[in-house]
């Protein structure tokens, strides 16, 4: 029996078992191993949390912008259903925000091969801030109480999906902010997070050493690395299952 999938204004059908590829950071062997997982049946579905510019003394390497971004048009052509969420380091070129890592000598590159990314999606809300899959959000920071406050309407605040949809909509304004979806830290603050009672939250932006879950929160950055290369994290993808949240870490 089919079911519905609801992400952002794209359906299809039902998915269980999702792979999240986390904060990428110019390491285009991520997707390699992110294939080799979905290719033995584990998971169905891949969600990518994006970061994908920007790494540790890498401001001048092109080549290296070029290839993460080869591979990534590439897992999207061979995972069509693939979805993607915003990060901060993506948006930063978007809409020329300078930060951590920022690379002047890759703007036209990143905002060029972004655009290539988007082309390639049978759906273009398949690339957005946010998306709903079952009882779990997937996005790139975090999602708080008080932002949905602040940002979506009363009469749009009680069905999660219009609620997705609103933010989704937001501009650099919005989400160029402390407590955006994209640049909120659960793992350093207590605010409450969106209807935690009721859906879980995927996560990146914060490097962990391991897949954890605190509250309603599961944070997987954990291929990031120290400024010296070493691996911060211990480097296992997100299995997770969206109906049951039960999840689990693979290599």
């Amino acid at each position: 029996m089919n079911k519905q999938l609801w992400t952002a204004g794209f359906e299809g059908e039902r998915i269980l078992k999702v792979l999240v590829i986390p904060d990428v950071h110019l390491k285009p062997w991520m997707f390699d191993r992110a294939e080799e997982i979905l290719g033995v049946n584990v998971a169905e579905r891949a969600v990518c949390l994006m970061d994908l510019a920007d790494d540790w003394g890498c401001e001048d390497d092109l080549d290296l912008y070029d290839e993460t971004f080869d591979r990534a048009v590439a897992f999207q052509k061979l995972f069509p259903d693939t979805l993607w969420c915003y990060g901060n380091h993506d948006l930063s070129y978007v809409w020329q925000r300078y930060e951590t890592g920022f690379s002047e000598a890759a703007i036209m590159t990143v905002n060029r091969r972004l655009t290539e990314l988007r082309q390639t999606l049978p759906h273009s809300s398949q690339m957005a801030y946010i998306h709903r899959i079952d009882n779990v959000l997937f996005m790139h920071g975090g999602l708080t109480e008080d932002f949905v406050l602040r940002n979506v309407p009363d009469n749009a605040r009680g069905d999660i999906d219009s609620t997705v949809l609103r933010l989704n909509c937001l501009g650099r304004g919005e989400m160029w902010q402390e407590d955006s979806p994209v640049w909120f830290r659960p793992q350093e603050n207590i605010e409450a997070m969106h209807r935690e009672d009721e859906f879980m939250q995927v996560v990146g932006h914060t490097p962990v050493q391991r897949i954890e879950r605190d509250r309603n929160v599961i944070s997987c950055d954990v291929f990031s690395t120290w400024p010296t290369g070493e691996p911060y994290g211990n480097e296992e993808f997100l299995l997770i299952d969206t109906e049951t949240r039960d999840f689990i870490g693979v290599k």
